[in-house]
């Protein structure tokens, strides 16, 4: 079979049993320790493909269950393949592949006004029940930030929110935007920590209806807002900006015009604070499968892309920070929650077996792209001058722990 003998060239470390569809078993060991899995296929056609185009046709396999894994462990699969990327990528069908991806990544980044909202609208605008099923209570869709090995995705959430909002050093009297605000947990956080007036644009119907019901309740409507909009259309000066994992929708088309935009709002003293998804590799392209059924029109910057167009718009980059296993570990809890609440999911109106699949492939093969294969989360905070913040990171430190020490009292 073409598929094992790819494999045996490509497997290094660890293990795995390919038993094929007529019922064959073909047994690639690399002699290094590591996962041992046994993965089964159900169709004939998968043999080739498979082999032709391992990175967009695995996932969908899965999805239509012609691949399985045995006793489950899609997990342990899922590493393996992590753990041998590097060898798979040199592979002359795949990287050849991704030469042509890397030529052609500019036509499916390109994000205007209208395509933007639609590419939200295929994740975002799904069953809000379903998000209740794995992630914490407020909703925080992005990196939380763990303190400790011990801590629940609860305290890593309120954690990852008090980070953010002391790096922004902000103030009652601050008109504040939130570009990307999701379902208004961090809006609705600033608004009640720093009494600050705080806007949310999203493009999603329903983290709009969402996060405006959420004000609502909260009693914050009159200084904690959202509007269903674009960022580029919004106008008028902001003292701070944030905006929390919507970067990764932008597009490399976008990035001048994104930071260009955030210049516009932001006041002269202002800060802005931008946390999304990167690599810490050289610019590349987007998992074909993850592209398809998961974020179409997403990628996985560069810092050098990134800050390429900050210089650019001639924004101060004022603090760099990279939070390494943070997500890693952000997916591992989503990812065991979905598990529990699977058979919730299929109930559903809308979803079934196969979405579920999709599901736990999606959860699985990033949480690995962070452990294995590179992927960080970068906090890049900006000025339009450089003196606008503190010439030390104490006064961050000083801002959580005085938010660590405000929830211990409540």
């Amino acid at each position: 079979m073409l598929l094992a003998k790819g494999l045996r060239r490509l497997i290094r470390t660890g293990s795995m049993s390919v038993i094929d569809a007529t019922g064959v078993l073909h047994r690639i060991d690399s002699g290094v320790p590591g996962p041992d899995v046994t993965v089964r296929l159900h169709d004939r056609s998968v043999h080739r493909t498979l082999a032709l185009n391992p990175r967009l046709r695995v996932g969908e396999a899965y999805m239509d269950g012609t691949l399985t894994v045995d006793d489950g462990r899609l997990y342990d699969f899922l590493d393996l393949l992590g753990l041998n990327m590097a060898d798979l990528e040199a592979h002359p069908l795949v990287s050849v592949k991704m030469v042509f991806e890397r030529i052609v990544r500019l036509i499916g980044q390109y994000n205007p006004v209208g395509r933007a909202q639609r590419n939200v609208a295929h994740h975002y605008d799904l069953n809000g029940a379903l998000y209740d099923t794995f992630l914490d209570a407020d909703r925080q869709y992005s990196c939380a930030y763990f303190r400790t090995p011990q801590d629940t995705l609860e305290q890593a959430q309120a954690a990852k929110k008090a980070h953010i909002i002391a790096k922004l050093l902000i103030e009652p009297r601050h008109k504040v935007l939130d570009i990307g605000s999701g379902w208004g947990g961090l809006a609705l956080q600033i608004g009640r920590d720093a009494g600050a007036d705080v806007t949310g644009v999203t493009l999603s119907v329903e983290q709009h209806a969402a996060s405006s019901r959420r004000a609502l309740e909260a009693g914050m409507a009159d200084r904690v807002r959202f509007k269903l909009l674009d960022y580029r259309k919004e106008g008028g000066i902001y003292d701070r900006i944030v905006s929390v994992g919507m970067f990764e929708h932008v597009g490399v088309p976008h990035y001048r015009e994104f930071f260009t935009k955030v210049k516009a709002l932001l006041a002269e003293d202002g800060v802005m604070l931008l946390h999304s998804i990167g690599t810490m590799g050289p610019p590349g392209t987007q998992n074909p499968w993850m592209r398809k059924y998961i974020f179409p029109g997403g990628y996985t910057p560069s810092l050098s892309e990134v800050l390429r167009a900050i210089e650019h718009v001639g924004l101060h980059v004022t603090d760099i920070e990279i939070l390494r296993l943070h997500y890693a570990e952000t997916l591992r809890h989503w990812r065991e929650r979905f598990m529990a609440n699977r058979e919730r999911v299929k109930a559903m109106a809308g979803f079934d077996d196969r979405f579920c699949r999709m599901w736990e492939f999606y959860l699985a093969a990033a949480e690995m792209s962070f452990r294995r294969m590179g992927q960080m989360v970068f906090q890049i905070q900006l000025t339009r001058h450089a003196a606008s913040v503190p010439q030390t990171r104490d006064y961050m430190f000083d801002g959580e722990r005085g938010a660590r020490l405000s929830v211990a009292a409540e």
